[in-house]
């Protein structure tokens, strides 16, 4: 009897753990980790600094600076929006170089009234041509913040805050809580603040350093799959030694027959073209109004492998615009290649080596030329912008075979473009099994009657 009893609950006791491994294993899955990992920028983020400047006799002074340490994306117009839910009943009497889009309900206050009295305040950059006793450094650009390699005197956005109703010490301060950041969509998550060393400032002469009474952080992450539900941008690929033109695949970021697709598209003859775009913009609304194509992406970019010398070789880059309700200024590429070790010459693109492993240079970051062909139109016959790429061929890695010519991932403007399957890149001749069935398939014939007549001889 007592064994019986023994095995039973043995049983019982691993039932038991199987149940706790999967409510565990449910538990996981029923909350679903954004963090943002991007293997070619690893280190890239938005860090939130918050430096309480002076105190008040009821609460404090801030600067807020939003500093973009991503290497190639940034945050494009309409810009940023930034908000966070106070931990007390704190209000904000005064900005400078911001302003909250909601006063919320200030009814209590009588003579002075702060300038937003909501527990979840939302605050926008202000717009250029803003009156200089309203601006401090690094505001007013309409929210609008570039990447650190691309600009990086013009990535960080700041604004001024006098915060009332808040503790007047470091140790009765409370820090906010809950932040979002929206460029201008969804996309970044951002975590808790936590308080760091006092930020240190250096007078211009460099003769004297001062120091935040008080001073926390809040990083930010970007995450595409949080930023949109489709792709926004796709590849094709060519070559000088296949007629083959591999488009982008079909239905890339949506499809022509999609009755929920909200933007649409428009035929790039149609007659009533520009009624249409222009009713489009009168509505104010960003979502893509892209041309009909087979892919339907806002932005196509075309890698053609153009020349090949004795020991070069050229590749030609395109990069279209398809969507009649954006232009792109500041905009950016990022590819990675096996080659770009040995990059000898970029015309008419800016280049920077991206290097996130020690060792590894295949990554180029490539952007426009400032006053030339940094501002890409919108989608029309000006369009597109384009560059060629010279290459020093290494002897020991270089080949056409397998698409090694072509690119392992494309970045437009930070965002991953939807390559074509392997098994679709132009092949050499000699290499592709499309030539060579036409000719097996003549030599057949000619087998098959030998074999005859060898029979009856």
């Amino acid at each position: 009897m007592e064994p019986s009893l023994r095995s039973t609950d043995g049983f019982m006791s691993k039932l038991g753990g199987i149940a706790v491994l999967l409510l565990l294993l449910l538990s996981c899955s029923s909350f679903p980790s954004t963090e943002a990992y991007d293997a070619l920028d690893p280190n890239g983020n938005i860090t939130i600094k918050w430096d309480v400047m002076s105190w008040t006799p009821d609460g404090y002074v801030a600067v807020v600076t939003m500093f973009n340490f991503q290497q190639y994306r940034h945050i494009q117009a309409p810009g940023w929006t930034l908000g966070w839910t106070w931990a007390k009943k704190e209000v904000i009497w005064s900005m400078m170089g911001g302003q909250t889009t909601e006063q919320g309900d200030c009814s209590k206050y009588k003579g002075n009234t702060p300038h937003c009295c909501k527990k979840d305040p939302t605050v926008v950059d202000l717009l250029p041509g803003t009156p200089y006793n309203q601006q401090i450094a690094n505001c007013c650009k309409g929210g609008v913040i570039n990447s650190w390699v691309q600009d990086p005197a013009n990535a960080a956005s700041s604004f001024q805050v006098s915060v009332g109703a808040a503790g007047t010490t470091n140790r009765t301060v409370r820090l906010p809580k809950n932040f979002t950041l929206k460029a201008p969509g969804p996309g970044y998550t951002c975590g808790p603040a936590k308080i760091v060393r006092p930020t240190k400032f250096v007078s211009a002469d460099k003769r004297r350093t001062t120091q935040a009474l008080m001073t926390w952080n809040v990083t930010c992450t970007y995450s595409q799959f949080l930023a949109q539900k489709t792709p926004t941008c796709c590849v094709s690929l060519s070559s000088f030694y296949n007629d083959t033109i591999v488009n982008c695949p079909t239905c890339t970021c949506g499809c022509q027959n999609n009755a929920t697709d909200t933007g649409g598209c428009v035929e790039a003859k149609s007659p009533h073209l520009a009624q249409v775009v222009s009713n489009s913009g009168k509505s104010g609304s960003n979502a893509p109004l892209v041309q009909c194509t087979s892919h339907m992406c806002p932005i196509r970019v075309h890698w053609h492998v153009k020349l090949n010398y004795k020991e070069y070789w050229r590749v030609k880059i395109t990069i279209t615009n398809f969507n009649y309700r954006m232009n792109y200024t500041q905009w950016n590429l990022v590819v990675q290649h096996p080659n770009f070790d040995n990059l000898t010459q970029v015309f008419s693109f800016n280049y920077k080596a991206l290097t996130p492993y020690a060792g590894l240079n295949d990554t180029a970051m490539l952007w426009g030329v400032k006053f030339y062909n940094d501002f890409l139109n919108e989608a029309g016959p000006y369009g597109n912008v384009q560059s060629e790429l010279l290459f020093r061929k290494d002897q020991s890695t270089f080949t056409f075979e397998k698409g090694w010519a072509f690119p392992r991932r494309i970045y437009f403007n930070g965002d991953n473009c939807v390559m074509p399957p392997p098994d679709a890149y132009p092949w050499l001749p000699n290499t592709s099994p499309r030539p060579i069935l036409p000719g097996l398939f003549a030599f057949i014939p000619i087998v098959a009657s030998t074999l005859l007549f060898l029979a009856f001889v």
